[in-house]
């Protein structure tokens, strides 16, 4: 996270201003599309617009570039000027906390002016207990480098990682690269004795990996032509993959599949999971050719996760538990389940981590996070406490079973993100490491103090009280006169946590104060929070939001002139909704990777995600009642001739997840039913749904969407 009735007229509404022609296309492409569904008919004149080779889409995507940075160009020195100070407030050389693995500590580097981290690891020496750190970033004496992607990345203009997995004896790295945005890696496998890269590789690979006990074999996972992973494959390593073996296939399109090794290294772990259903196999890792063994049927709506521990598998389920209850069953023949903790309505428990003497429960509660420690053979349950009303933690990187310690990260909307040890004995922990935050513009230093943090709660329409998140600089002002950001997502069960932002300083600083409402569809307040934003009421979503911008404005925290609306992915349906909801509500709308045709989406079982998506929207194709439902809300089907604010839509070409011809579409036809609003939409032609890969590319990206912002806000 960074930081945050059509008009069937003339096809030349699609250009971007007057004075940027559109290149004329065949006719063909000209015609506009209908779509029949339970007796209603659509047009959509735009829907030409998804053919992504089409040389009139690229042409168009192009102009729409051009006008963008034209109607923008009077913000250059502001861009500038944020992307300078991001860079400077940013310890560019640095080094990440070493983790312990067996003989070795694993870390990443960063270097001044590379895009990319450099990934290392360096032995671990006598009496070392501590993890060695590098204040000023340096490498440490005796490092090796494992993978740089700096080097990796030459020649592209996008770069990610997908695996990147050490086998259980130090020697072999499986790692996974992706040089277009669209999240088809291809795996490879590097002898780390000598620094080849082995010859055995594997394209078109999704995440997730897993090595059997003896590091002879590699689990992997490969996706289906509906880009939903299905397949998890069996490699020998040394062994072309064509030789490969598919150890399970997931035939139902609702559900999809990963694959892990669990941390005491004794079973590779199969996750077979719906948005609703879930059921896990699993297979010793020291017998890596032997059939996976279900743990327990699927049950469909029940959900449940296995970690192994011992003798047993602890197993997280909500089997007649709404917010999840943990038990365990027999590891060597799964069958009942014998409670460990009961269900607690109102605290969800979302994981557990079993390590030798302890198992560590992350939780939620009152809408905070919250670490649950329980000990093994005795002593009493106790939560970790931290002392901010308003924060985020969560364990971090921690592979070794056998430990009474453990690593975890913490942060809020004024604390960097921290890296701390915990020992799960003493109760005692030991602050690591905090994200470095230079001095500002004005040269002074980071003060924690010179900002506050709020929570606040909105009403929702049906009386529900909703949660918000407040940020800004220490003395703002409560008289409706400070501007606003607020961000929202909603959807997923996924919880906007308060998050530290160092590009987000450059707001706060301007007198902007930084919100994020806590909607339903996320999962901020426990699993019911997320059942009453989804499928028929996922308009509890949009209405929550736009409560919550009420509300700020109510209680003074701006004035609706003062007000930018932002999300992104299913956040930018969300913003794409409320526009359509409440365009007198903002003075502006950031939407970036924006789910806004959502309806013609899933309408669509061939394109990526779709039939996984149902659980999460509905049926549309087979339920009259979900088509008009989500046809009610779909941002694109809702346009309509009123005042929208200002818009700014964000969107990459090669973008697997929302598909860049819906925001593409979202303006065309904004520009089209109502020609007097001021619109805009910026495409990466190289990137994917994160946006550009490197760094410094992904502050550009922020400076240039915060520069429209402050434009919007009259801080510019």
């Amino acid at each position: 996270m960074t930081t945050e009735t059509p008009d069937n007229s003339s096809s030349a509404r699609l250009t971007p201003c007057r004075d940027l022609e559109p290149s004329p296309g065949p006719v063909a492409k000209r015609v506009p599309t209908e779509r029949t569904h339970h007796g209603d008919t659509v047009v959509d004149e735009y829907a030409w617009l998804a053919a992504k080779d089409d040389p009139e889409t690229v042409a168009h995507l192009t102009a729409e570039n051009a006008y963008t940075e034209a109607r923008t160009a009077h913000l250059e020195g502001l861009r500038a000027q944020l992307f300078e100070e991001t860079r400077r407030r940013t310890q560019e050389t640095d080094l990440s906390v070493p983790t312990r693995k067996d003989g070795y500590w694993y870390y990443t580097r960063t270097v001044e002016g590379q895009q990319y981290g450099v990934h290392c690891r360096r032995a671990v020496r006598d009496g070392e207990i501590a993890p060695p750190i590098s204040a000023d970033g340096a490498p440490l004496a005796g490092e090796e480098v494992l993978l740089d992607g700096n080097q990796l990345a030459e020649g592209h203009d996008f770069f990610a990682l997908g695996a990147f997995d050490v086998s259980p004896d130090g020697r072999w790295l499986a790692y996974s690269t992706d040089f277009a945005g669209d999240e088809r890696f291809t795996l490879r496998v590097k002898d780390l004795s000598t620094g080849e890269v082995l010859p055995d590789e594997v394209p078109d690979t999704f995440y997730g990996t897993a090595w059997s006990t003896d590091a002879s074999t590699l689990f992997y996972v490969t996706v289906d032509d509906a880009w939903r992973p299905y397949r998890v494959w069996r490699h020998t390593v040394g062994t072309p993959s064509g030789e490969d073996v598919v150890v399970h296939q997931e035939d139902d399109e609702r559900f999809w599949v990963g694959v892990e090794l669990t941390r005491s290294e004794r079973f590779v772990v199969i996750d077979i999971h719906s948005k609703v259903t879930s059921e896990v196999r699993v297979i010793p890792a020291a017998n890596p050719t032997g059939e996976p063994a279900i743990v327990a049927p699927r049950r469909q709506g029940v959900e449940y996760s296995v970690e192994h521990h011992g003798h047993r598998f602890l197993i997280l389920h909500n089997d007649g538990a709404e917010d999840f209850a943990l038990a365990y069953t027999s590891a060597d023949a799964p069958g009942d389940w014998t409670p460990l903790i009961e269900h607690s309505p109102g605290t969800r428990l979302e994981a557990v981590d079993a390590f030798e003497n302890h198992l560590v429960v992350s939780l939620r509660g009152n809408g905070l996070t919250g670490l649950r420690v329980l000990p093994v053979g005795g002593g009493d349950p106790y939560d970790i406490d931290f002392p901010e009303p308003i924060y985020s933690v969560g364990l971090d990187a921690n592979p070794e079973y056998r430990t009474n310690e453990v690593r975890l990260r913490y942060t809020s909307l004024v604390t960097p993100d921290s890296v701390y040890d915990y020992d799960l004995v003493t109760r005692q922990m030991v602050l690591r490491k905090q994200r470095p935050v230079r001095p500002g513009p004005d040269g002074r230093a980071y003060d924690p103090a010179d900002y506050e943090q709020h929570r606040d709660w909105a009403l929702a329409d049906d009386g529900t009280r909703v949660p918000i998140s407040l940020v800004c600089r220490k003395g703002t002002p409560r008289d409706g006169s400070a501007p606003c950001v607020i961000y929202g997502y909603g959807s997923y069960e996924a919880s906007m946590d308060p998050w530290f932002s160092i590009a987000r300083l450059s707001l706060l600083d301007r007198g902007v104060i930084f919100a994020v409402a806590h909607i339903r569809g996320g999962g901020e307040l426990g699993r019911r929070w997320y059942d009453e934003g989804k499928l028929l009421a996922k308009k509890n979503t949009f209405t929550d939001f736009v409560a919550c911008a009420r509300h700020l404005v109510k209680a003074g925290w701006t004035a609706t002139d003062r007000l930018v609306a932002r999300g992104a992915s299913a956040g930018g349906l969300l913003m794409g909704a409320v526009a359509n909801l409440a365009p007198d509500a903002f003075a502006g709308i950031v939407a970036q990777v924006p789910f806004v045709d959502a309806l013609t989406s899933i309408l669509d079982p061939s394109l990526p995600l779709t039939v996984t998506e149902w659980e999460e929207w509905g049926n549309p194709l087979d339920d009259p009642e979900v088509y008009a439902y989500m046809k009610s809300y779909t941002p694109y089907e809702n346009v309509a001739n009123v005042d929208y604010p200002a818009i700014l839509a964000v969107t990459s070409l090669n973008d697997t997840r929302v598909l860049y011809h819906e925001p593409a579409k979202w303006i065309a036809r904004l520009r089209a039913v109502a020609p007097q609003g001021d619109y805009l939409l910026k495409t990466e032609m190289g990137a994917g749904h994160g946006g550009p890969s490197g760094r410094y590319d992904a502050w550009r990206e922020e400076a240039f969407i915060n520069a429209w912002i402050l434009d919007r806000l009259n801080r510019a």
